[in-house]
């Protein structure tokens, strides 16, 4: 098997952005935004994913917090898809349900390469810290889109820091089981012969 690992880079007249991720790591994670609390869900994304991450983000954070996240989700996005290449022997379907305290988040994502964005709840306070919360809900569109994933997701509760924290956690594992080898299979698990056209 060869190494699933990508480094993208993208340099706008918003944000410049590099982006080293590694399907098949031990969750460490180096990452530095200037959104304090982004820095904190991505490093949970890439620990209770089993991701390894290191990623810098320089982003007009004078104007708001939205084009470094939504920026930073591109380029993950794109990591990840390159990372997967044709992804021959994933698993591909996954399905988790992530608690916190009184929130829970779900997650059901295809690792089809056929990009689709679904999402049901509100998130209770506007925002956390310096990071807007919705943008998490759009966080995960964004890396949808560019990694080529279905994803159903969605939050219930009462804090906006426990429901985006869960909602970054159940991303996580649903990937990392979505993207395991299965042993038992050869080629790519799909009756037309790739995910990728």
């Amino acid at each position: 098997m060869s190494e699933r690992r990508a480094t993208v880079t993208r340099d706008t007249a918003e944000t410049t952005i590099e982006c080293t991720v590694s399907v098949d790591g031990n969750g460490t994670a180096t990452v530095e935004t200037g959104v304090g609390f982004f820095d904190h869900m991505l490093t949970a994304f890439a620990r209770h994913g089993l991701f390894d991450l290191e990623l810098e983000c320089d982003g007009d954070l004078d104007i708001d917090d939205h084009h470094t996240v939504e920026d930073v989700a591109i380029v993950l996005g794109t990591a990840f898809d390159e990372a997967l290449d044709d992804r021959a022997g994933i698993v591909r379907y996954a399905d988790r349900r992530v608690p916190l305290d009184e929130a829970v988040a779900s997650t059901v994502v295809d690792v089809s390469g056929r990009p689709r964005f679904y999402f049901d709840g509100e998130f209770s306070q506007a925002a956390i810290g310096e990071f807007t919360s919705d943008m998490a809900r759009h966080f995960a569109e964004s890396l949808a889109m560019n990694a080529g994933l279905t994803l159903h997701a969605g939050v219930r509760g009462e804090n906006a820091h426990h429901e985006v924290e869960a909602l970054f956690k159940a991303l996580a594992r649903a990937l990392d089981d979505a993207t395991r080898l299965d042993d038992r299979r050869e080629g790519t698990p799909s009756t037309k012969g790739t995910l990728t056209d």
